[in-house]
């Protein structure tokens, strides 16, 4: 599809050309960044590796003002920022893991209105000291880019009750601007269903949307599941796998930190040179590993689903799930990872045997899951009845500390509404609460066990047509 070129694609292309070294875009680049040049509401659902940065960071730097982006993890804020300054563009950052005298001097280049894109998470959004700067009138904020935005949907470990309040975050910040101001809000994700789609328009009250959804199919990309019998035959299973790719760069995810551990010990007890990844070590130890694997002294890493995200390594040849995630929008972001020059790549995931008899590791792991969610629920419940009708949340925080979880759980059960992003009231004493992660586990079994094209399955699931007796002929159940 062709859009008309704007009134500013010569500067658009300029800039691109400038700032990045590209004569031209991939193609939807060019509708998004006019999308958001005209500060049109948008949620794009972009494979990683589909160059979705500059999609929002070109309107952001040709643009007078603001924009701001909310990032889930320090290390994607920190590369972007980096990339950008080592640019001579106008990008700051703030989170928590910040040195006291650079978090000031970013405070004080927004309030110098010297930024162009300011990167922070969303719990150092609502934080009282860089709310209360975002809401000075002479602030002029044009945008909101909301990055990973399945961070919204997506329950588990993974979840950040924060999330929830952005929805209000528009609203609150229009109240304290002059009159006429506007504020778009973009929305960006790798993966996300038709009702995860839905979900993330509702919770960010996005307007008349435009829509980009860019297919997931990667065709240099096999995917690959086998059996492993008995713990014992899972780990030779891996062994095999990485002594026949010598020297090529590969990641391992596991569930656990303890997994994580406990596979890295075991590598390195068999010669080979790794590392343990997991959000229980200190952000220097975190950001030591990602520089030694993209740098190439560590080929490999054993990691938890934290890993990888934002980072961009062009080469890894392989992904191996040594345990399945729970969910397949985890799934396509993980084996994402792989095989971003072009080139083909395999991706691994090694399953228990269906009975559960010989390795009942996968059937416990999907039950602790469940159990998880369910005694979220459980305590959002319970929590309901003591909790005031109208409250302000960081007191209430103070008062019931696991409250933040239950009051984001209330709302995405429709029982609670946020009046501002601090402020709630109670709408209903109950609710129904959402069965979506237990259903998208369901569909991750199910594509584990299918023994329909792989690539057929995925495209589906994430809602992209396919013709009932289309074959990718690279996955596992095609070459067999």
């Amino acid at each position: 599809m062709n859009i008309p070129l704007t009134q500013s694609d010569q500067d658009v292309r300029t800039a691109l050309k400038t700032i990045w070294g590209y004569d031209d875009f991939r193609p939807p680049q060019k509708e998004i960044v006019n999308c958001l040049i005209s500060q049109k509401d948008a949620l794009i659902i972009m494979p990683t590796g589909g160059g979705k940065s500059i999609c929002f960071q070109l309107p952001a730097l040709l643009n007078t003002g603001l924009t701001l982006v909310v990032s889930p993890l320090v290390a994607l804020m920190e590369n972007q920022v980096e990339e950008l300054r080592q640019k001579q563009q106008k990008a700051g950052l703030l989170h928590s893991e910040l040195p006291t005298f650079q978090r000031h001097a970013t405070l004080q280049a927004l309030e110098r209105q010297q930024l162009r894109l300011l990167y922070l998470s969303p719990e150092t959004l609502l934080s009282p000291v860089v709310w209360k700067k975002l809401c000075d009138p002479q602030l002029q904020i044009n945008g909101l880019i909301l990055d990973e935005a399945h961070c919204l949907v997506q329950w588990g470990d993974s979840f950040r009750p924060a999330y929830r309040r952005l929805g209000t975050v528009r609203e609150a910040l229009l109240k304290s601007k002059p009159p006429g101001t506007k504020i778009s809000i973009a929305a960006f994700t790798a993966t996300a269903d038709t009702l995860a789609q839905k979900i993330i328009s509702q919770v960010l009250k996005l307007d008349k949307p435009d829509i980009f959804k860019i297919n997931p199919y990667r065709e240099n990309l096999n995917p690959i599941v086998r059996i492993a019998w008995t713990p014992k035959g899972r780990k030779q299973q891996l062994l095999k796998f990485i002594q026949r790719r010598p020297n090529q760069v590969g990641l391992i995810y596991v569930r656990t930190r303890r997994d994580s551990e406990n596979l890295t010990q075991w590598l390195t007890e068999n010669g080979y040179h790794t590392a343990s990844y997991h959000a229980g070590l200190s952000p220097v130890e975190r950001r030591n590993i990602e520089a030694n694997w993209l740098g190439g002294k560590i080929l490999f890493v054993v990691c938890s689903c934290a890993f990888g995200m934002g980072i961009n390594k062009p080469d890894v040849r392989w992904v191996v799930h040594f345990h399945a995630p729970h969910l397949l929008s985890e799934y396509v972001q993980e084996i994402g990872r792989a095989g971003r020059d072009g080139k083909p790549a395999d991706v691994l995931t090694l399953v228990s045997e269906p009975t559960g008899f010989l390795d009942s590791g996968d059937k416990q792991r999907q039950k602790f899951f469940e159990q998880q969610l369910q005694l979220q629920q459980e305590k959002a419940r319970k929590l309901i009845n003591k909790l005031p009708p109208q409250g302000e949340i960081n007191s209430v925080i103070k008062e019931f500390p696991d409250s933040a979880v239950a009051l984001s759980l209330l709302h995405s059960n429709g029982q609670l509404e946020w009046l501002d992003p601090f402020h709630y009231a109670i709408s209903s004493k109950s609710g129904k609460p959402q069965q979506m992660q237990l259903q998208a586990a369901k569909k991750m079994s199910q594509y584990l066990t299918t023994r329909k094209c792989r690539w057929w399955f995925l495209l589906n699931c994430f809602g992209f047509e396919t013709p009932v007796n289309w074959r990718c002929r690279h996955c596992d159940n095609c070459r067999n």
